[in-house]
């Protein structure tokens, strides 16, 4: 029986342990996308949101090929790490809170591991790799074959043609920078809190570069719905390293 309710109170916590990163984490990235829709010229204005639909509110707001004037939120890097530091914050705050003491160097060795590893070096190296291709973008384009245009079948093909060099370089430029970012915050979380650290690469850690894949369609598709819709989910994702931080536990 005293195994059983040991077992029943580690559940409760662990439960309690998840909710409350998780409640932590949303209000956090939450308000830092408020304070960018802010920055950008939404209204915070309680009345007006009630009085504007649901579609047009800046966290629903897609691109309108009718109204292409139509103002939609646009993330690019200093708000991807806004974004992100508010995650991990919000992650680390709920895991002081809801989790046992013990486990509080853990969570602030893996706090830089998510900010550090995950999000600024990767974010870095794209940016480096996207000026490198504006720079050389019309001697790359020459090499890029093109299809006799006959139709919108051919001209997608070569939009799609067009936008190949620059997604497979974001691609490598990401996942090489998730790698040396790993490295690079293994290093300095065994300089700062004197432990070994191996922590490896895991799936959830390319969560924070949703926005890469929507700028792979918008190239595609110039702007579209579907970029659009990428871009509005990216703050969904960014509340994975923050939960990540909360829940952690070397």
């Amino acid at each position: 029986m005293q195994v059983n309710e040991i077992r029943n109170t580690d559940r409760k916590n662990d439960i309690r342990l998840k909710a409350g990163v998780l409640a932590t984490t949303v209000l956090a990235v939450g308000g830092a996308y408020a304070h960018i829709a802010k920055r950008q010229g939404f209204s915070l204005d309680i009345s007006k949101i009630r009085k504007t639909p649901i579609k047009d509110m800046a966290v629903f707001r897609l691109y309108d090929k009718k109204a292409p004037n139509k103002k939609e939120i646009q993330l690019e890097g200093w708000e991807i790490l806004e974004l992100a530091g508010a995650s991990v914050l919000g992650g680390l705050i709920g895991g002081l809170i809801f989790d046992d003491k013990k486990y509080i160097k853990s969570k602030y060795r893996e706090s830089v591991n998510q900010l550090l590893g995950n999000v600024a070096v990767p974010i870095g190296c794209v940016w480096a790799i996207s000026e490198l291709y504006k720079k050389h973008k019309t001697s790359i384009m020459k090499h890029v074959p093109q299809l006799k245009e006959t139709g919108k079948t051919s001209r997608y093909l070569n939009k799609v043609f067009k936008c190949i060099p620059f997604s497979v370089a974001t691609l490598g430029a990401l996942s090489a920078g998730i790698f040396a970012g790993n490295r690079v915050s293994n290093y300095l979380n065994e300089k700062v809190f004197h432990k070994k650290v191996n922590r490896g690469v895991k799936a959830s850690d390319f969560a924070p570069h949703v926005d890469d894949i929507g700028m792979a369609v918008s190239l595609m598709a110039d702007k579209s719905k579907a970029a659009s819709f990428i871009q509005r989910t990216v703050p969904l994702f960014l509340c994975v390293p923050g939960y990540e931080t909360g829940t952690h536990r070397d």
